[in-house]
């Protein structure tokens, strides 16, 4: 065996693991878990927040649980257990719902802490490998998740553990994202900035070309104009309207390239007779995201926007989005 293979075989040895560790903690998920999903709703419902506790490798999983909570609605925040005992315990109120995070479930600085944060807030919940531990006796509810074995050949680094606490963290919060009614609106709100919160907050209509700077024609109009049109608008389709400016179809420069290369007479038709009718199209009020989605799909450049009535509003050229910083 060579050395690549070598590390590429123990490399997988590790995954195979860690996907043991996954699968034997999603098969063991009991009442416990759905009963940790009715107290975060019940905590949220009163005003109150979810406040997660760890030290160590699980309290790195637990920064990124709340964080991943906060995001979908579920307002969290993490705590360290040794900064609580002089003076972060005051971020504790009355209706936040404690989470404390240890495998052995017999942490020193954690177990320290949890007796004068329980006086605080409305209720403890552990999640840890050993339902028999300190930590889960102190606690109103244990949420168990062992796993077979840690991916470290001394079974002693968190890895297996850390996975699946990370992968239970994952499921509470779209658990509770369904519970709640999240929506990508929601999801917006909370995302403003980068290329994902552009996606889901700006709309159709916050990035097309309105009518006025496309180029609109009649099924009548000829060729050679709705180029020069096209020319003037300085994009690269020609949008097919009736009277009311109601969508007929479509005819892009690629349109006229492939007409031209097998008969340059295709200048003088009419766009009723080369126009590609029924084009894609998409409501000024989607989602930017959707429009993404209906690029990458369909490969086109160019997409129609209408409102409810199928009139034209405007247009997206697929040149327009690195500006807007949506690609």
């Amino acid at each position: 065996m060579t050395a690549e293979q070598e590390i590429l075989t123990r490399a997988k040895e590790v995954f195979n693991v860690e996907i043991a560790g996954l699968e034997a903690v999603r098969d063991s998920l009991d009442g416990s878990f759905a009963e940790l999903v009715e107290r975060c709703m019940a905590t949220i419902a009163e005003g109150g927040k979810l406040i997660w506790t760890g030290i160590g490798k699980s309290g790195h999983i637990g920064k990124k649980i709340a964080a991943t909570l906060a995001s979908v609605g579920s307002p969290s925040i993490f705590i360290h257990p040794v900064e609580a005992r002089h003076g972060d315990l005051g971020m504790i109120q009355k209706h936040d719902l404690l989470i404390a995070l240890s495998y052995s479930g017999e942490t020193e600085e954690l177990l320290n802490v949890l007796t004068p944060a329980k006086r605080l807030g409305g209720g403890l919940i552990a999640v840890t490998g050993n339902a028999n531990s300190t930590l889960a006796k102190i606690c109103d509810l244990t949420v168990p998740m062992t796993v077979p074995q840690e991916a470290c050949p001394f079974n002693l680094a968190p890895t297996t553990s850390t996975t699946a606490l990370l992968a239970l963290g994952d499921a509470l919060a779209m658990v509770l994202l369904d519970r709640q009614g999240f929506t990508k609106s929601d999801y917006g709100m909370r995302h403003p900035g980068g290329a994902i919160g552009r996606m889901v907050t700006m709309t159709a209509g916050d990035i097309m070309r309105d009518y006025e700077h496309s180029a609109l024609v009649s099924p009548e109009t000829p060729v050679r104009e709705a180029l020069l049109q096209m020319t003037h608008a300085r994009c690269g389709s020609a949008i097919v309207v009736d009277a009311e400016r109601k969508l007929l179809g479509i005819f892009t420069d690629g349109d006229f390239r492939r007409c031209a290369e097998k008969d340059m007479s295709v200048l003088e038709k009419r766009m009723k007779e080369v126009m590609i009718a029924g084009p894609v199209c998409i409501k000024r009020d989607a989602l930017a995201v959707e429009v993404m989605k209906i690029l990458e799909k369909r490969h086109i450049d160019d997409i129609v926007v209408v409102d409810d009535a199928n009139v034209v509003q405007g247009f997206i050229d697929v040149q327009d989005l690195p500006g807007l910083k949506l690609m």
